[in-house]
């Protein structure tokens, strides 16, 4: 399976249908944490199907703006919810703790997102312009070549998000060299057995400056006004964009890597730990 996450390009009428979705699905895994914790305090023990026949046959009517978008939206929430409380009951190796915490209700503007699929049918991918079940037809920046069973769209500061995962058949390229090791680091992201040099690109330190004052400039705003929603969205897209600089050296390591080497060894050594110091994090 492979998996791709592109940006979608929207008009504001399809973001606010993209929005209607998303606060649809939010709100309907608030509605069934809220009943599937209700009924734990009674001694039941509910399921996916249970909460959609209760939701359909007697909770869906009473709300007539749920006509107006896709019903497989509030499927797709009660099947995470239900993924959720099974990592929360699933022990790990110390089977001292779950494997996720307990499920939270969801907060607006907090991970918007929603799944539909197309009723059983697989959802064809051609180009740049494709027909979403329900959506319609949107556009996405890269072209895409890909048939999958569901979609899976999401917000990230401001911006709208398509992920889907495919099958697809591997396959090899001619190998370079056939072992190399790699020397991970923090000054340089990384160092190859063979002498090559992948420098670190060091975003976060070239856009510290400007997000500090877009920072300082959204400390006297009153939370929750236009004002302050704005520049929080400034600072959003901001952290976004370093991120995706990160991503984007990653990607070329690990791809250069991959296509070019048969077997690759690391060192055993703590990154996370160590990008955990917030002197050292800012290194990278």
């Amino acid at each position: 399976m492979k998996s791709i996450r592109t940006k979608l390009k929207l008009n504001n009428k399809q973001k606010s249908l993209m929005a209607q979705h998303a606060g649809y699905s939010r709100w309907c895994y608030n509605w069934g944490l809220s009943l599937w914790n209700a009924a734990y305090r009674d001694g039941c023990k509910p399921n996916t199907r249970k909460l959609r026949e209760v939701f359909t046959n007697h909770t869906k009517p009473l709300y007539p703006w749920m006509k107006n978008l896709s019903s497989r939206v509030y499927q797709y929430a009660f099947i995470n919810l239900s993924e959720a409380f099974k990592r929360f009951f699933s022990f790990g190796m110390l089977r001292k703790q779950g494997l996720g915490k307990h499920p939270r209700f969801k907060k607006k503007g907090k991970h918007d997102s929603f799944t539909i699929d197309n009723c059983g049918k697989p959802i064809e991918l051609n180009g740049w312009n494709h027909k979403l079940p329900f959506i319609g037809v949107v556009r996405t920046y890269e072209p895409i070549e890909a048939t999958t069973k569901k979609i899976t769209i999401s917000r990230q500061a401001g911006d709208w998000y398509l992920s889907l995962s495919y099958e697809f058949t591997p396959t090899s390229t001619p190998k370079t060299i056939d072992v190399v090791g790699v020397d991970l680091g923090l000054k340089t992201l990384a160092t190859l057995s063979d002498g090559k040099l992948f420098e670190s690109v060091k975003s976060y330190r070239k856009f510290e400056a400007k997000l500090s004052r877009l920072q300082y400039i959204n400390r006297n705003k009153i939370i929750g006004s236009a004002n302050w929603r704005a520049a929080q969205l400034k600072i959003a897209k901001l952290h976004t964009k370093v991120a995706n600089i990160r991503k984007d050296a990653l990607h070329k390591l690990t791809t250069y890597l991959a296509k070019n080497h048969g077997t690759v060894a690391i060192e055993d050594l703590n990154i996370s730990g160590m990008l955990a110091n917030h002197k050292l994090a800012k290194i990278s």
